[in-house]
């Protein structure tokens, strides 16, 4: 028996108002490498991340995630995903360890679970030297590698990233690839949204 794609939408609909954002979206994505959604801005890409992520309700369509309806099995759904947004979501006045630990809990993480954890990222994305830092005199590039951190820190076996390079210098969205590529190989199903071309072709597969 096949295993359930890692996304997979049917007839997906969302407005704002009298505009709308996604029109009658059908795709699945695999499970598995990188898969890239690429549009201009303003093309929908960040509300249907949005919607995956469980963050605003399905208007009309449907979607799972693993297999997991969005509807009755939201609580699931956000257990096996990882969500790195476009926004920066660190608290610029806590450390990288205080965030890390911040995001930790809310997963139900705790005691030597949660350090462990925290170590084994903190050295993957060679940030072990920075966990006393307070996030604000962090560069971005760095920043966005506690993100990454953050959103990985529950082992999830999907991560969805929202333009996940903005704001980086060019030697920090090449780390950032060579990460994704790191992920792939441990299994992890890396979905990315990105209006960049040279970012789309290294995607394993890709939706315009």
């Amino acid at each position: 028996m096949s295993s359930p794609a890692a996304i997979s939408t049917s007839h997906l609909a969302h407005r704002y108002g009298d505009r709308t954002a996604i029109a009658d979206l059908t795709l699945d994505v695999p499970t598995g490498g990188i898969f890239a959604l690429l549009g201009p801005n303003g093309s929908g890409k960040t509300t249907l991340f949005r919607l995956l992520s469980t963050l605003i309700p399905l208007q009309r369509g449907e979607a799972q995630i693993l297999g997991h309806d969005l509807r009755t099995a939201a609580a699931t759904v956000r257990s096996q995903i990882g969500v790195v947004f476009q926004a920066p979501s660190v608290d610029k006045k806590l450390t990288v360890d205080e965030n890390m630990r911040q995001q930790g809990r809310l997963y139900g993480m705790r005691g030597s679970e949660l350090r462990s954890r925290i170590d084994e990222m903190l050295v993957r994305l060679r940030m072990e030297d920075r966990r006393r830092d307070l996030c604000e005199t962090l560069s971005g590039g760095l920043r966005r590698r506690v993100e990454l951190a953050q959103g990985l820190l529950h082992r999830p076996q999907i991560l969805l990233l929202d333009e996940p390079s903005t704001g980086l210098d060019p030697g920090a969205r090449s780390d950032l690839w060579q990460y994704f590529d790191e992920l792939k190989e441990q299994g992890v199903t890396v979905v990315l949204t990105t209006h960049l071309l040279e970012e789309a072709e290294r995607a394993d597969r890709l939706a315009i």
